[in-house]
């Protein structure tokens, strides 16, 4: 009889999500420093700058609001348009819910406010290949980039003018590939053409004529809309979500 494989241990968790964490700052790196860089040119400090960071920690919305601070409007219109940008991630935590419902409460709220999109990529990618995802795991994913990101954005508020141009480098077409490695690795699902073929048409609809950072929002409630006509209801006691796949 071959005896049961030893659970890995925590620190094995952990080295397992800094790892998965590495493609995900190089993605990210010249956009925290942009961000920096813009916070200060709308009259932010490098503190603010990295303060915003550690607080909302959601790239779109914070580039939202920077833009808005520097103008005449009421401050609940700037509280609605971030919310609005980053209300993706409230379905996110509704899938992270289930993926952790053996976590304690205060597990659960460290890693609800760790969500980014990356971060729930990979939680869905190590859910696929049938591994828990354990709070180990997560926080070796998610604390290198959250720390990153804050740094990025006070190197961004000292360096960043340094960098005149990044379009003219491609520093700021490296996330949209990360971003559609992440989406190609979702493939082999069975409604996954349909719903980012949706997702996409509304998203590019959307920057069109309505403008960005919208397009992500519609962009995203488009392929929900989708998913939700063409998935079948589950049978008694099968998640809805497994029923998709």
């Amino acid at each position: 009889m071959i005896p049961p494989r030893p659970s890995p241990s925590n620190l094995d968790e952990f080295v397992r999500g800094l790892r998965r964490s590495v493609p995900i700052n190089v993605a990210i790196f010249p956009f925290g420093l942009l961000y920096g860089a813009l916070a200060v040119d709308n009259g932010l400090t490098a503190t603010d700058a990295m303060l915003m960071s550690a607080t909302v920690y959601a790239g779109a919305s914070q580039l939202v609001g920077i833009e808005l601070f520097g103008q005449k409007v009421a401050p609940w219109l700037i509280v609605l348009s971030i919310f609005a940008v980053n209300f993706r991630h409230v379905l996110y935590s509704a899938v992270l819910g289930r993926r952790t419902r053996g976590w304690s409460p205060l597990g659960r709220a460290f890693g609800f406010f760790f969500v980014t999109d990356a971060q729930f990529a990979e939680v869905e990618r190590r859910s696929d290949e049938g591994k828990p995802i354990t709070p180990a795991w997560y926080a070796g994913l998610a604390l290198p980039v959250y720390l990153a990101w804050v740094a990025e954005a006070g190197a961004g508020a000292y360096f960043g003018r340094l960098v005149a141009d990044p379009h003219a480098i491609g520093l700021d077409f490296l996330l949209p590939i990360y971003f559609l490695g992440l989406v190609m690795e979702f493939r082999g699902r069975r409604l996954w053409l349909p719903i980012v073929a949706a997702s996409a048409a509304a998203a590019i609809l959307a920057e069109r004529f309505i403008g960005s950072p919208w397009h992500v929002t519609i962009g995203a409630v488009a392929g929900i809309a989708v998913a939700v006509v063409l998935t079948p209801s589950a049978p008694a006691g099968q998640d809805s979500g497994e029923a998709a796949r």
